[in-house]
């Protein structure tokens, strides 16, 4: 139990109607989740309004309530708080509840558009392996230390959030890195929080269903690092343009990291093979098995922000040889038949264009490049023609497919992709629907030595059709069907 004062400490309220001395058993911001003498928090999402659940939340046992718009008929009986906004009002009573942990450890944010999931887990494994006790909050899951928490978003709610930074104080954890999304930035869940230092490893076209403009997707990371103390450090990859306008406004201190630019830390490739790369970063040379230009900018951020927290040099770049590739990024096999599969997240027009880039510097060109590729439903339509003109462009042959459709037609989603291919690339495009289906064929177009990307759903278990999600893994996929072709 705690006081309701004490919870709304730092929250922006714009009127009160009852006592903020009653104590609080817990917060919710989920009206089916309200229980005796807890405060609902009314949030407008983009789906639902919460304030449309403000009698259900007090019929089930909420002392209080937080909302943007009193409601006309209050009761006495509860407390009413108004704020500006309830998505930041949740944040902040999300971290007072649980103690403010953020401050108990060092919390580093990992934002952009690509990187932030192998930049963050990766780190996660360094300084496991440094023989520190850790935490991860990631797209693919939580990390308590060793205890591992499942995860549906890229930045879980506020609540999960602290629920898990409290977990982790509490187990001794020491540092925690974290992925932070332009939605969890815009929806306010990340505010309370105490951020030793934040990474901006790059900006490209994405989640513009949800931002409308590449200006406002821009200008929302920015704000993670707007709001960095002078106390922490702001980390940027300068070698893109986007870069600098994230540091425009911090308070923090200012470090830069490129390959192509003048930086406080720079990388060199020096070679580039199917087993890993040798980069030279700040005149010390080291041999990564993550390999491409975009991991040569992973591993380098990494490097830095190791030794921003204090780590030795030499010791961070022999742990960072040991670092092995995150699921599904850039995850890779070669069959019985020298058939190299590889299962990428790639689902936006920069990554899958990265990813294509670094299979063709490394092929010697005699081998073919199949790639299997879709596009998610209900998401930004506008990058769908780019994806199948990078496809097509890039490949010896394309397969377009169903990603997670979601609540759209897979064929309309798989046209829409299909008017991005030039003519000169038609004949390259071939358009399977069923995804199992597209993995199989691309296989049984296969020869040895030819190279097959399957990119877009990376790390996920899982296809989403119409609200519901059925079991289904690239990896294992591909796997299955390379096997078969020996039967």
């Amino acid at each position: 139990m705690m006081v309701l004062k004490d919870i709304l400490y730092g929250v922006s309220l714009t009127a009160v109607n009852g006592s903020t001395a009653v104590e609080i058993n817990s917060i919710c911001f989920d009206s089916r989740r309200v229980g005796l003498d807890d405060v609902f928090v009314a949030v407008r999402g983009t789906i639902t309004d919460g304030h449309e659940y403000i009698e259900k939340a007090i019929a089930l046992g909420a002392k209080a309530i937080v909302c943007e718009e009193l409601p006309e008929n209050m009761t006495s009986e509860v407390t009413f708080v108004e704020v500006k906004s309830g998505n930041e009002a949740l944040a902040i009573m999300a971290s007072n509840f649980y103690g403010n942990p953020s401050k108990n450890l060092k919390l580093v944010g990992v934002t952009g558009t690509n990187g932030k999931t192998t930049v963050s887990s990766l780190l996660y494994q360094l300084f496991k392996k440094a023989g520190f006790k850790v935490g991860l909050i990631s797209t693919i899951k939580i990390m308590v230390d060793d205890t591992v928490y499942p995860t549906k978003h890229t930045t879980p709610d506020a609540l999960t959030i602290n629920q898990h930074l409290d977990l982790m104080t509490k187990a001794g954890v020491e540092f925690c890195f974290m992925e932070v999304s332009s939605h969890g930035i815009h929806q306010k869940r990340t505010k309370g929080l105490v951020f030793e230092g934040a990474i901006f490893t790059n900006l490209s076209h994405d989640h513009l269903d949800y931002h409308k403009t590449f200006a406002e997707y821009r200008d929302t990371k920015k704000v993670l690092f707007d709001e960095l103390d002078k106390h922490a450090f702001a980390l940027i990859n300068i070698d893109d343009k986007n870069g600098a306008v994230m540091l425009q406004n911090t308070k923090a201190k200012k470090y830069t990291y490129a390959l192509k630019t003048f930086a406080d830390y720079r990388a060199q490739i020096l070679e580039n093979q199917f087993d890993g790369q040798l980069l030279k970063i700040n005149d010390n040379e080291l041999w990564s098995q993550l390999i491409g230009d975009f991991n040569a900018y992973n591993m380098l951020a990494i490097y830095a922000t190791a030794e921003l927290l204090g780590l030795e040099k030499l010791e961070t770049l022999r742990l960072q040889s040991e670092l092995e590739n995150v699921d599904g990024r850039f995850q890779y096999f070669i069959s019985k038949e020298k058939i190299t599969a590889i299962v990428d997240y790639a689902h936006t027009p920069d990554a899958l264009k990265n990813v294509l880039e670094t299979i063709n510097t490394l092929r010697t060109g005699n081998e073919n490049v199949i790639t299997v590729v879709g596009c998610g439903g209900d998401r930004d339509r506008s990058k769908r023609p780019v994806m199948g003109y990078i496809a097509s462009e890039m490949s010896n042959k394309a397969i377009f497919t169903s990603d997670n459709p979601r609540s759209e037609s897979p064929s309309s989603i798989i046209e829409e992709m299909e008017a991005g291919v030039e003519m000169q690339n038609k004949q390259k495009v071939l358009s399977i629907e069923n995804r199992d289906q597209a993995i199989k064929a691309a296989c049984q177009f296969a020869s040895a030595k030819d190279i097959i990307l399957v990119a877009g759903k990376g790390h996920e278990t899982y296809q989403e059709t119409n609200g519901k999600r059925i079991d289904f893994d690239d990896f294992k996929i591909i796997k299955s069907h390379l096997a078969s072709l020996n039967k």
